[in-house]
């Protein structure tokens, strides 16, 4: 016989409602990852007043289904060709030189270093590292 205070619990949430659960769990952060992404593009747009930019956001944040999708179908020519257009991006030109001035500059300090150890354990001179080091950073 078991005690009075023991309860049995039976809970009926089967398997599949769980599923269910965690679409729309994802579906809703999705949802909101979208709007909150639709609102800083519209701060981005530089080609948009003002006014403009308040009357999109008033439009996202109070009707956000039709404001979003209306967005994106009015405006996403104009996203795409300014994403390709725009100097931040990791493929601007700016990016591309940067990586290869932070490339060249690890570069160069490996080879000093080996330079270093060479002229460290004796098989280089002093003058012939000086030359090496100087025709690396030069």
């Amino acid at each position: 016989m078991r005690p009075q205070a023991e309860v049995d619990v039976k809970v009926n949430y089967p398997l599949f409602d769980i599923f269910l659960t965690m679409l729309w769990f994802f579906v809703w952060c999705l949802w909101i990852f979208l709007v909150v992404w639709t609102i800083i593009l519209i701060f981005r747009s530089h080609d948009l007043s003002g006014w403009a930019k308040a009357g999109w956001l008033l439009f996202v944040i109070f009707i956000p289904l039709i404001g979003v999708v209306a967005y994106l179908v009015v405006r996403g020519a104009h996203l795409a060709e300014e994403q390709a257009t725009d100097p931040t991006a990791p493929q601007g030109e700016a990016y591309r030189a940067y990586s290869r001035a932070e490339a060249r500059g690890s570069h160069s300090a490996d080879e000093i270093s080996k330079l270093a150890d060479l002229r460290d354990r004796g098989v280089i001179t002093d003058e012939e590292f000086q030359k090496g080091k100087v025709q690396l950073l030069g």
